[in-house]
């Protein structure tokens, strides 16, 4: 039997602003159908390290593999693994000139190629996907915070990933509108996406991811299944933090 190699993996991951180390040594790995929760504190390092999985952010020392291949030196274009490795952003990052439709063409057509018809075809069918077909020719402006983050899964699906980061995609909506968003992500899931989310919303990471990372202070202080980080967490930092959630 063939041991499974990760799709992606951190080797001794760090970021430094300045003086300030935000992280710290990072090792982890990323296998296919696998949704990891990263958790924690506000500034405990884990959009830095998402952001440098994608290299949004040039980590300070240490690798970043995607599929056995170091990403800063040994992938021929940035573009393409970006489309391979999708990212959900906080903030939606739509284009506000721009249709729901023509958000989701124009990264098919730039990075991929496609012909306009075909970005078209495949952009509404992701679209249709998440619920949001009907607005296709609306502007960002006109729709709401949860529907510009189904917008944004569907552009991010439209270029086939093979992994989609997820940056804290529910912390800007209202409260009666992550439900939709995590709903859309439930789905991914259950459909094999393999997924790297951080995330503050515990119920999604405890019955919806396969591994939880907990980060404090720019290193991973625990992991592992949902039942042992939630039933049973081995550190007392991993405890308190909990501890809080269950607290509010």
């Amino acid at each position: 039997m063939t041991e499974q190699k990760p799709v992606i993996e951190l080797r001794n991951l760090q970021k430094s602003y300045g003086k300030v180390n935000v992280l710290k040594g990072i090792d982890m790995q990323v296998y296919s159908g696998e949704v990891v929760a990263i958790i924690g504190s506000s500034g405990s390092g884990k959009s830095t390290m998402l952001r440098c999985v994608n290299l949004l952010e040039t980590p300070t020392d240490g690798e970043i593999l995607w599929h056995g291949q170091n990403v800063q030196t040994e992938i021929p274009s940035l573009y393409q693994y970006r489309a391979s490795v999708g990212m959900v952003f906080q903030q939606f990052n739509l284009y506000n000139n721009l249709t729901v439709l023509q958000n989701c063409t124009l990264p098919q057509i730039k990075v991929l190629r496609r012909s306009k018809q075909e970005a078209e075809e495949i952009a509404r069918s992701y679209l249709d996907r998440v619920g949001m077909l009907p607005y296709q020719n609306a502007k960002p402006s006109q729709i709401s915070g949860g529907q510009k983050q189904r917008v944004a899964i569907a552009r991010a699906l439209a270029m086939n990933p093979e992994v989609l980061l997820f940056d804290e995609p529910t912390s800007a909506l209202d409260p009666e509108m992550v439900g939709e968003v995590l709903s859309v992500m439930q789905q991914l899931a259950h459909e094999g996406m393999t997924m790297l989310v951080v995330t503050h919303e515990m119920a999604f990471a405890r019955d919806v991811s396969s591994r939880v990372v907990y980060m404090n202070q720019g290193v991973i202080c625990e992991e592992g299944t949902p039942e042992q980080i939630f039933g049973d967490p081995q550190r007392q930092e991993t405890r308190d933090f909990l501890a809080r959630f269950r607290n509010n």
